[in-house]
């Protein structure tokens, strides 16, 4: 079998990426690499031509999940020409929607991985991207009336209690709950 082309390694890459991505977020970082690669619709022999361990390819893909939070973001504030209240209450539906309790894989990644990268040496980058993502998080989340971190523990804390809660109707309760006290007016 002959060799790829600089531009189908590149294009592996991102999908190993990306899959990665969805599937830690998902099923956690655990899922090995086998499991990836067959994910991405590679072969398991090529993982160690694109990455130095699977620890590097755990970076990269919280890197990308980050990256893809922020994207959102940005996208949201441009169409928040409504007014920044406006744009933060629909953030806050979307985040706590039936839609993304169910969709872990393109779901938040405070959430999805928060488990893992506790559970990671403080001194990965994984770590680091994760606290950064955190902080920005939260810095996007804050008014004048409410505090981001506040706002993102309740945003998170809610997301994943709905997800171990799913099938139960207090599962959409707490997204109801948690909707309500981060959008209602403290009149």
């Amino acid at each position: 079998m002959g060799r790829v082309s600089r531009e189908q390694a590149e294009e592996n890459r991102r999908r190993v990426v990306e899959t990665a991505s969805r599937l830690f977020r998902e099923q956690g970082t655990h899922v090995s690499v086998a499991e990836l690669m067959k994910a991405a619709g590679l072969t398991h022999g090529g993982f160690y031509k694109q990455f130095a361990s699977k620890e590097a390819l755990v970076d990269e893909a919280t890197a990308h999940a980050f990256g893809r939070l922020a994207e959102r973001h940005r996208a949201g504030a441009e169409q928040g020409a409504r007014g920044p209240d406006a744009s933060r209450r629909a953030f806050i539906d979307t985040y706590l929607s039936v839609e993304h309790r169910d969709d872990a894989a393109d779901g938040c990644p405070v959430s999805g991985l928060a488990t893992d990268i506790a559970r990671d040496g403080e001194d990965r980058e994984a770590r680091r991207v994760y606290t950064e993502g955190v902080r920005a998080f939260a810095d996007r989340l804050t008014t004048d009336e409410q505090d981001g971190v506040t706002s993102l523990c309740t945003l998170v804390g809610a997301l994943v209690l709905a997800r171990a809660t799913k099938g139960d109707p207090l599962s959409e309760e707490i997204l109801e709950t948690a909707r309500a006290a981060l959008t209602e007016d403290p009149a």
